[in-house]
């Protein structure tokens, strides 16, 4: 599944059971925008876990709250950001802090190396599932 959702902030990609969000320039990630992103990854994926992958093409603010309530989402298993600028790194590292469950978030300055983690996380729960079956 390859498939294009445009919102007046962005575009997200959904693919192998992960979002890939592409931010307009200037546009601002806020917990309502966030509930509307994780409702995609519910419809698209239904109950299966999916991840995230922010990639940060473009400049826009973040208010650091979206990860709380991200943390607590029982389907979302990871978050990735990327970016090939070290500022851009260096404020996710900080927006990382506010993301406080088991459920992981990683950072890399490349969208294949993302892809690639997130393929390993998100299958490692697909074998714990097949385990407890």
């Amino acid at each position: 599944m390859n498939k294009q959702v445009k919102l007046d902030c962005g575009v997200i990609w959904v693919q192998d059971k992960m979002l890939v969000n592409e931010m307009n320039e200037g546009a601002l990630l806020d917990v309502e925008t966030n509930r509307m992103i994780l409702q995609i990854g519910v419809d698209h994926f239904k109950n299966e876990p999916f991840g995230y992958i922010s990639n940060r093409v473009n400049s826009y603010a973040v208010n650091p709250m979206v990860y709380r309530e991200s943390a607590e989402h029982p389907q979302l298993k990871a978050i990735a950001v990327v970016s090939e600028n070290p500022m851009v790194r260096e404020s996710a590292r900080l927006e990382q802090q506010f993301y406080t469950n088991r459920n992981s978030f990683q950072i890399f300055s490349s969208l294949e190396e993302a892809k690639t983690w997130m393929r390993e996380v998100l299958n490692s729960y697909s074998k714990e599932n097949s385990l407890s079956e």
